[in-house]
């Protein structure tokens, strides 16, 4: 998933209101951040593989230390940690940690059986990614409910407030039908180049928009 994930991070502020939006999106991304990075260095690996399932032309070969059970849970208490630490509340390290757990969830209902549990174990997956309307309605439907429910939350401090929160939820819904539509990419280097630049995209919107919106 993509802006499925991104939907409970829109979602969780309403649990989280002093959590900043862009760390909601960082929680509830995280194992995708850590995902390129181990790419790069070597230590998971991926093949372009079109026809793989319908929706993705990715097959995920090995990902133990970012996508298995295991280390998702570590990361999302560390993370977590150190939100809690920030902030001194036990409520923001649970929104921040369970928001991480959230996107092993997400992607054992959408991927075909390729999600450990723990480097090493069994793969598991529902493969949703099977079928191009189920994703599409499943992804569409938590985006709407995620943006609607940080809308109805927030408001604009200022005109600025507005257009941004426009902006980022133009962005994502643009990028996902290219996702959708366009083909493979060209190498794994430039996947995950791509990768991390658009999460460091996405992620700067969510902080300026958030700086422009209020409670």
């Amino acid at each position: 998933m993509f802006i499925g994930h991104l939907a409970l991070g829109f979602a969780a502020k309403r649990a989280a209101p002093r959590i900043s939006l862009g760390a909601l999106f960082a929680a509830s991304q995280l194992p995708d951040l850590l995902w390129p990075v181990f790419l790069a260095i070597g230590i998971e690996q991926v093949r372009i593989a079109p026809g793989a399932t319908p929706f993705t032309p990715l097959e995920f070969v090995s990902y133990p230390y970012s996508h298995s059970l295991l280390f998702v849970a570590i990361w999302g208490l560390a993370f977590g940690g150190l939100y809690g630490l920030r902030l001194h509340g036990f409520r923001a390290v649970a929104v921040v940690a369970l928001l991480v757990v959230s996107h092993w969830v997400l992607d054992w209902v959408s991927h075909g059986p390729d999600m450990p549990l723990y480097p090493g174990s069994r793969q598991f997956g529902l493969g949703l990614w099977y079928s191009v309307p189920g994703t599409i309605i499943v992804e569409s439907t938590l985006f709407v409910a995620g943006t609607w429910a940080y809308a109805r939350l927030t408001r604009p401090r200022n005109t600025t407030g507005r257009w941004a929160f426009i902006s980022l939820v133009t962005l994502l819904v643009v990028a996902y039908v290219a996702n959708i539509v366009g083909g493979p990419p060209p190498s794994i280097k430039a996947l995950w180049m791509g990768a991390l630049a658009g999460a460091a995209v996405i992620l700067g919107m969510a902080l300026w928009v958030d700086r422009h919106r209020t409670i």
